[in-house]
């Protein structure tokens, strides 16, 4: 067993979720090696070096949190890469081209990658793919509702999307290929073995998701409510504690939570 502590680097260390990760890390019993912000400025309340490149960062790390932005992704997966450094990784929104960046880095370094670090969505997510492969698309329709804060700025969220892609998942098909979202005006009747989303936006919410499958005899609604930014930092550092020791390669929170493959 490794002694020495987990040394754990933020991204966006100033963020919402930068801000509690900063709490959490040394809570866990790591060492928060360092982090970024944009103009590598120190952040009030939070000791530990700054850096306003993800390169400088992750050669005192063993492995990074990232929590930022989309645009930031292909230049975090090369300089993790190349530095040899494990990644978590809940930016949500990437391209094609993003994902495929994640990808060509996981074959040099261990990353868990997730749209959503709490352990309650992993299981609903979990559920909803298993459900999608028992209950058909032609006899249960799914819809996925979610509601966020009023500064959130893409919808559907990245959870809700990854709750999509699990339903899809269990029904053999892509979400891409099968996907309503923004219903309005004159759309005509639901097509057949759609997936739809709605989402709402509205005060603080830190983040409600369901899952609602609904047949001409029945319906099943999975729910989820975070009160609480602190359960995504909780449990990205515990991911990052999963990695140590890991091999190369690319997983998610169901690997960290130890939970089967279906």
């Amino acid at each position: 067993m490794n002694a020495q502590p987990l040394r754990i680097g933020i991204t966006g260390l100033n963020g919402r979720v930068g801000r509690l990760l900063a709490q959490e890390v040394p809570a866990a019993g790591a060492v928060l090696a360092g982090g970024t912000t944009r103009d590598g400025c120190p952040v009030e309340g939070i000791d530990c070096p700054v850096h306003a490149n993800i390169a400088d960062l992750a050669r005192e790390c063993d492995v990074v949190i990232d929590f930022t932005h989309a645009s930031t992704v292909v230049g975090h997966a090369q300089a993790l890469a190349t530095a040899g450094t494990a990644w978590v990784l809940g930016t949500t929104g990437l391209s094609v081209a993003d994902q495929q960046a994640v990808d060509q880095a996981a074959t040099r370094i261990a990353v868990v990658q997730a749209a959503n670090f709490s352990p309650g969505v992993t299981l609903v997510t979990r559920l909803a793919r298993q459900m999608g492969a028992v209950l058909p698309g032609s006899e249960y329709d799914a819809e996925i509702l979610e509601m966020h804060h009023r500064q959130k700025v893409d919808a559907p969220s990245g959870t809700a999307l990854a709750m999509g892609r699990a339903v899809a998942q269990g029904r053999g098909i892509r979400l891409e290929d099968h996907i309503e979202s923004g219903r309005d005006g004159h759309t005509g009747p639901r097509a057949d073995g759609a997936i739809g989303f709605a989402a709402l936006r509205g005060g603080q919410i830190v983040g409600e998701h369901s899952v609602i499958f609904t047949s001409s005899h029945e319906q099943i609604s999975l729910t989820h409510r975070s009160f609480d930014r602190r359960v995504y930092a909780t449990g990205a550092v515990r991911a990052a504690h999963w990695l140590r020791g890991h091999e190369v390669g690319l997983y998610d929170m169901e690997d960290v939570l130890g939970l089967p493959r279906d």
